[in-house]
């Protein structure tokens, strides 16, 4: 599926409904149905207290990182197989310590907490798993501009003593979409490396 392993980048132009019809459109071109959904759409600016924060630069977020992951689902239910995965990638901050920087981050990652549980009740029936992955900060493009500058204070967070890499995140979202995690659905996995915020 090495096409449509990209096919989402360009989420957030438009409308997300009309995005995640036209993404489906794309997926079905290449492979017919599928078992595994990760929604893992995320922007984390503009960031600033509730003051600095407008409302284009909340819409965005709010496109990107639920209401994508709502309209991506809800076209994909009927294409994902009877006993299939789906994991919704959220964030530590929304069970952690508040940070005013990141509130309407935090507040769109936590309605793909509440989606999620809400989608796993429903698709149970189906054998479906619904589950959250919630990393910290992790070593990517997205926390590039800040974390090289932060990197000895955030590796101190965790007790493991250094910041995740992808990789990290990717192994635990990989057990949520394997077989082994059969009886394990609505849950919010803590992927922080246990930071203590």
């Amino acid at each position: 599926m090495r096409e449509a392993d990209t096919i989402g980048a360009s989420f957030g132009q438009g409308d997300p409904e009309a995005e995640a019809r036209d993404l489906w459109e794309r997926v079905d071109a290449v492979v017919e149905g599928i078992d595994i959904l990760v929604n893992n759409a995320g922007i984390a600016d503009p960031r600033g207290p509730i003051e600095s924060i407008d409302s284009a630069g909340l819409d965005r977020l709010w496109a990107i990182n639920a209401a994508a992951p709502f309209f991506v689902t809800k076209h994909g239910l009927a294409r994902i197989a009877d006993g299939g995965r789906i994991v919704n990638v959220s964030a530590h901050l929304t069970e952690g310590a508040a940070q005013p920087d990141l509130i309407a981050y935090t507040m769109t990652k936590a309605a793909v907490d509440a989606f999620t549980r809400a989608l796993a009740k429903q698709l149970g029936p189906r054998g479906i798993t619904v589950n959250a992955v919630a990393p910290g900060p992790v070593d990517t493009e997205m926390n590039a501009g800040w974390l090289d500058a932060a990197r000895e204070m955030v590796a101190g967070l965790s007790p493991l003593g250094r910041v995740a890499e992808a990789r990290d995140v990717a192994d635990i979202v990989a057990f949520l979409a394997s077989q082994d995690s059969r009886w394990v659905t609505g849950q919010h996995v803590d992927a922080s490396g246990g930071a203590l915020l």
